[in-house]
């Protein structure tokens, strides 16, 4: 991140995950705003506690609709849109499968075959359905979940920074556990670094420098377990119930709303390097760094964004300039 003296830093832990906050100016009470604001979204988004809204939703399945609050709901709408598009990594209703997988919670372990067919039946994005008259959700079938927690983090970080500029920040950063929101941009930029796949906590392949805009990550190195041998990690495939399977090791995505980041990890994720290019070249305001096992570092483009690699065992290929 900017090294620039004048940074003031504050942090807390929330969302089970380290906050960072960057400012150019001291405002303890403004950075006390974004972390209540944080807490506010995170106890009406999660699934791990009660009360929640999507709790709330979850509970109701295949007996009523709930409704709840215009943001959660618009949340819901943008998730269930996503999950859609054809052939779509990205599935809001995937919750069944997360929860019987366990990956990166205690407990973790390989379900039977039978056991997943069973849980793809009721994880149908479209059995959620939504009526805006009232902002109410229905799921259709008993056992139904919606997970939000993929694009949870890119939601709020975007929230964080409205606020920031409500607030007349014109530089700022914030990092929610690896969904990284920028306002502005101090001289020469600010610099992102990417995480080596199964790497130490601090060791970074490359770095990339952005201005007012977000960089979301998601690899398969951040949550995972091995058993005989093979690894299996959190990034599930709606389509087969299990982790997805490609030439990936990480895939970034640089947006100008972190939202969009977090739907579009996914989506990459299950589109592979070259998809994933292609359903790009049609999205000019979203683009995507791709790492793969084999030490190949890919871009989609480099329109908003400088990247530097910063160690020689991966290659750099695609389009970077």
């Amino acid at each position: 991140m900017s090294t620039d003296p004048r940074v003031y830093s504050y942090s807390a832990v929330l969302m089970g995950s380290p906050i960072l906050l960057k400012l150019f100016s001291h405002n303890e009470t403004l950075a006390s705003r974004v972390f209540r604001l944080i807490k506010q979204y995170e106890n009406l988004l999660t699934v791990n506690r009660t009360p929640s809204q999507v709790m709330d939703i979850n509970h109701a399945a295949g007996k009523h609709p709930v409704s709840v609050s215009r943001p959660v709901y618009e949340l819901i709408r943008c998730a269930k849109a996503a999950s859609l598009l054809e052939n779509s990594a990205f599935n809001l209703a995937i919750g069944p499968l997360v929860k019987r997988w366990k990956i990166g919670f205690q407990g973790d372990s390989v379900p039977p075959e039978s056991e997943i067919q069973t849980l793809l039946a009721i994880t149908d994005p479209t059995q959620v359905l939504l009526d805006d008259a009232d902002c109410s959700v229905f799921l259709t079938r008993p056992g139904m979940e919606i997970d939000l927690g993929a694009i949870a983090k890119g939601f709020i970080a975007d929230r964080v920074r409205d606020l920031l500029r409500q607030e007349g920040e014109t530089l700022g950063l914030i990092n929610l556990g690896g969904n990284i929101q920028t306002l502005g941009a101090p001289e020469g930029g600010w610099a992102v670094g990417l995480k080596k796949p199964f790497g130490a906590a601090e060791e970074l392949i490359g770095s990339l420098v952005v201005e007012n805009k977000s960089v979301v990550t998601s690899g398969t190195y951040e949550r995972f377990f091995e058993r005989d041998g093979k690894r299996y990690h959190h990034i599930l495939d709606p389509r087969s119930g299990y982790p997805l399977d490609n030439e990936l090791d990480s895939v970034t995505i640089i947006s100008n709303d972190s939202l969009d980041g977090d739907i579009w990890t996914t989506l990459i994720y299950g589109m592979g390097v070259e998809k994933g290019c292609a359903a790009l070249r049609a999205r000019p305001d979203i683009e995507a760094v791709f790492v793969t096992r084999s030490g190949e570092i890919v871009t989609s483009s480099q329109r908003h964004f400088r990247f530097t690699l910063l160690d020689n065992r991966y290659r750099l290929t695609g389009n970077i300039a």
